[in-house]
Order: structure tokens, then sequence, then C-alpha cells
């Protein structure tokens, strides 16, 4: 039985499907928002790290796709054997009427259910920063187990762990040092490229970071 964090339960419910209503957009109008905010598209951080890293066959798994724009972006880019895992059933079934030939599992971080090294890349985005810091080592090793190659993410970045006020509820974001978490747990682990994003108006609050690590 897949455990039910209080952060997994507040994001299954009303409070999910209000986050996925607000984020229901086209990939020309993500691409925009990166733009906007971090004067960088999306499209044009996947083809940065992503190019001349894997085959257009390789095998790629999203932990919290959400409505799956980032693995519309890849699909749209030649990569033609995305998974990906969604905890919340709205999302699901709004993914379900955008998407062709990604795979779906309804799941969880926590439990990924794959085998072994199935994946040549795992990635989230703005994922790991909702997964409460007593449960983040759990999340970290069920995707470090499942892949065979490429661990990479977008994340809130912050030296120290800390907690984010997000719309008003004091447990449900945290930023740190992912790429450095997962060198400490992982001791065979390396950073093959990285960037630190900061906002277009702001570069000295939130930075992100985007690591790909081997």
């Amino acid at each position: 039985m897949v455990k039910l964090t209080p952060e997994m339960k507040c994001w299954m419910g009303k409070f999910g499907a209000e986050y996925t209503d607000r984020n229901t957009l086209s990939l020309d109008e993500l691409d925009k928002f990166y733009l906007k905010n971090y004067g960088i598209s999306r499209t044009a951080l996947n083809k940065e790290f992503l190019k001349d890293t894997l085959v257009k066959s390789s095998r790629v798994l999203e932990i919290g796709s959400n409505i799956a724009n980032q693995l519309l972006m890849l699909q749209r880019m030649g990569f033609n054997n995305l998974y990906r895992i969604e905890l919340q059933s709205y999302a699901v079934e709004l993914s379900k009427q955008r998407t062709n030939k990604i795979n779906l599992i309804q799941g969880s971080a926590l439990n990924i259910p794959f085998k072994d090294a199935f994946f040549d890349l795992v990635f989230t985005s703005g994922l790991l920063i909702h997964i409460n810091p007593k449960n983040i080592k759990e999340a970290l090793k069920e995707i470090y187990r499942c892949t065979k190659n490429y661990i990479w993410g977008f994340e809130y970045w912050s030296d120290d762990y800390s907690a984010v006020t997000y719309r008003g509820n004091k447990e449900l974001l945290w930023k740190t040092d992912f790429a450095k978490l997962y060198l400490e747990t992982f001791d065979d682990l390396v950073i093959v490229k990285q960037k630190k994003i900061g906002y277009v108006d702001n570069n000295k609050i939130d930075l992100r970071l985007l690591p790909l690590l081997q």
C-alpha cells in the first residue's frame, strides 16, 4: 500500500486541483512563462541539457508530471519512449486528454512502480520542493534506484534546507541544494552539467538549480 503523507493528501484534493487549473498552459505559453520569469525558455533548457545526452529512444520518466507539459516538450523534441507518474487524479484525467503515446501511472515518488535501472533518465520539475524533508531521502532513493544513467531536476535552490510559506501553507514547500543532497546520499553520482537560474526581475532570490547527475 502506498504511504500517503499529509502533503500528498493536500495535493490530491481541492488544493492540488486548483494548482492544476492555474498551470494548465499550452507548450508555447509555458515557454513564454519561462522566458518572462527566467530569461530562457523551457525548450531551450531541454535542448541544452538533453540534446547531446540522450538518444531519442531513451526511456525517460518524469515524477510528478501533472498535466504532462514537460514530457510533451520532450516528445516535440523527438523523444518517443516517455513515462510519467502523477499523484493527483484530476491532473491524471486532464493529461489523458492532452497526450498520446506517453505511458501514465498514478502513483507516488515514494514508491515508484518500476524495476531497478529501468530508465535512462528520471527527472522532476518542481516536485522535490513539495516533499517533506523527513521523506525526501526516501524519494531520492526511489529515483536513484530506477535509473541506470541520469537524474535531472528543476527545483528551488537554497544553501540550507528551509521552509517557504506557499499560498498560506507552511508545510507544503521547502527549498535546499537538491544536487548536494543527491551527492551526499549516493557516493557514485557526479554532476555532469548544471545551471543556476535567477528570476529576471530579481536574480538574488530563489535561484533554481538545474543539475544533470550520472
